[in-house]
């Protein structure tokens, strides 16, 4: 831990305990630590991190995170994961098959019906990311179509503004609007380019595949809900 407090050790996040239904990731108490059995879908950054902090959950229904080395073993097999963007991320599937975790690396636990509304209070950081790409997009825009790239600056201002006065109740909303505007500003972007934006490697292909894949990272049901329904408006 005091290494992790230094930045000597770089951490992730595996967290298929905390999906909402049957957890994809069962952990159990055992002589001198725990046991791991199931997936982790999607962790990032697998080949850039030193250690995982993983959420799973017992028969019990008790969220218990635990602190692993990320590196594969027998018990711990990865897959890495193609995506839409991001590539670097270095996203892949985890598999664990009964892999073992001493008890000195339980980092706490808490009952799962307490984790949606803390996990509904912390939603918005990942909104920035569709900020930072409208951003992007409204940039290139300058003196290639200068009126939607006034507009767009309007639209980043007023979804800027929705997620950073949205509680809890309104986050998915907020959250929504900005993924929606990202797919807006990067649809803008490939028009006003014209025909070179369908070649694979154009920045404004790049970005439409990164506004797509923003529609579904660090979702929600109710971010998914929302989405849905300002998407076919």
């Amino acid at each position: 831990m005091d290494r992790l407090g230094r930045g000597e050790v770089r951490a992730g996040a595996a967290l298929g305990g905390l999906r909402p239904g049957p957890p994809s990731l069962r952990v159990r108490a055992v002589p001198g630590g725990y046991e791991l059995t199931g997936a982790a879908p999607w962790v990032t950054g697998f080949a850039l991190v030193d250690v995982l902090l993983v959420a799973a959950r017992d028969a019990d229904d008790l969220v218990t995170w635990l602190l692993l080395d990320a590196q594969p073993a027998p018990t711990l097999t990865i897959e890495p994961l193609k995506l839409l963007a991001v590539n670097a991320s270095k996203t892949v599937h985890i598999r664990f098959d009964r892999h073992p975790v001493p008890a000195d690396r339980l980092v706490g636990t808490l009952p799962f019906a307490q984790w949606p509304e803390r996990d509904a209070a912390g939603l918005r950081g990942n909104g920035s990311l569709a900020l930072g790409l409208v951003d992007r997009c409204r940039r290139l825009l300058v003196g290639l179509a200068d009126e939607p790239a006034i507009e767009l600056g309007a639209a980043l201002d007023a979804a800027r503004d929705g997620l950073d006065t949205a509680g809890p109740d309104e986050l998915p909303a907020a959250r929504a609007a900005a993924s929606a505007l990202a797919v807006r500003a990067a649809a803008t972007l490939v028009t006003a380019t014209g025909a070179r934006a369908a070649l694979s490697g154009d920045t404004a292909e790049r970005l439409l595949r990164e506004a797509g894949f923003l529609l579904v990272f660090g979702s929600r049901p109710s971010i998914r809900f929302e989405l849905l329904r300002q998407l076919v408006r």
